[in-house]
């Protein structure tokens, strides 16, 4: 594929990485972002990767008012807030033969094949955590080493082991090893529980993955958390990829109450990201709205389509929902304060 031209869709914390990684090892690629500023800067500056790195890389970037031509790959990093208009304008740079490879959060494939022809999609997930800094500038906040080690899970909607997706594999293992898996939307879930559970009580208590995985509230309202999607996601049909080598199935609450095992679990597989602010977080101080509806709702709206209660994902759409609302950042105090007592 060294002749295919790639485009990263989306030139934030993630985006910005992933570009950076791509354009050093030789590709044609161009990082494409709204934000005319951050534009600038990555096309006379690099792209300044941070935090368990160091590196500026040159790199191409775009607006995408200003893009020229067709792109074989798209990588799409914007959120799904925005998927209207980003889809309406990806059908006009995308080679008829190109492929998108969405690597949103949440579960968006359902919408995105409603805009593109299914052939034309390649989906997966992001398993490194990232932090903007400004324009141009990124913080990788996983362990270096954990991430060249496992960057990314890619799959075909049909979960089809095709010579396109051994293609793009060996694209993104330029950034970071990238799994392949034959169980897509059990990935795509697998990850929502640890989006909606680390990443929403992220934003919900303001606070890094580290600072709520290691409050004795925090951890047991991330299982319980994952505990309502895992019901939710079963009752819809949903086959969870494994979290590390344990299936998600070792993660259900006993009738006594979490165990010590279960909590070393999530806490170990997480160490790694213990530093990551969470992208809902990030937005919530910048005044912007989140994607808390395409994370936590899904679990939510699950719930609600399966008669199953999701107390806990409620409280965290509740929460970013109100700090959305009046511009405030929630309390660390408070909002554990509210989570022990939804756990007595």
């Amino acid at each position: 594929m060294d002749n295919k031209r790639i485009a990263v869709y989306g030139a934030g914390s993630l985006g910005t990485v992933i570009g950076a990684f791509l354009s050093q090892a030789g590709l044609d690629v161009t990082l494409v972002d709204v934000w005319q500023e951050n534009v600038d800067t990555l096309n006379t500056q690099g792209a300044h990767v941070v935090g368990t790195t160091d590196i500026t890389v040159p790199v191409k970037a775009s607006t995408p008012d200003d893009l020229e031509g067709k792109f074989d790959i798209i990588f799409l990093l914007t959120k799904q807030i925005f998927n209207d208009s980003v889809l309406a304008k990806i059908k006009t740079i995308l080679a008829d033969d190109g492929t998108l490879v969405s690597l949103q959060n949440g579960v968006p494939e359902k919408f995105i094949a409603t805009q593109l022809p299914e052939k034309n999609i390649v989906a997966g997930a992001v398993e490194f955590g990232a932090t903007a800094q400004g324009a141009g500038k990124s913080e990788l906040t996983t362990v270096y080493d954990r991430f060249k080690e496992f960057a990314f899970k890619i799959g075909e909607l049909d979960g089809r082991d095709t010579e396109r997706i051994e293609d793009i594999k060996a694209v993104m293992d330029n950034v970071g090893e990238t799994v392949i898996s034959d169980n897509l939307i059990g990935t795509k879930w697998s990850k929502l529980l640890i989006n909606a559970s680390f990443s929403g009580l992220s934003a919900a208590t303001n606070s890094t993955f580290g600072d709520v995985a290691n409050n004795d509230i925090g951890i047991q309202a991330i299982l319980s958390i994952m505990n309502e999607g895992l019901e939710a996601g079963a009752a819809d049909g949903i086959t969870f990829d494994n979290i590390g080598d344990k299936n998600f199935d070792y993660l259900k609450k006993p009738a006594d109450g979490f165990t010590d095992d279960q909590i070393a679990l999530v806490r170990s597989i997480m160490t790694p990201s213990f530093g990551l602010k969470a992208s809902m977080l990030q937005d919530l101080e910048k005044g912007r709205k989140t994607e808390v509806h395409d994370i936590n709702g899904v679990i939510v709206k699950t719930g609600d389509e399966h008669n199953i209660d999701t107390p806990f994902n409620d409280f965290v759409v509740a929460t970013v929902e109100k700090a959305e609302q009046t511009g405030t950042l929630p309390v660390f105090d408070d909002s554990v304060a509210q989570l022990a007592d939804m756990l007595k």
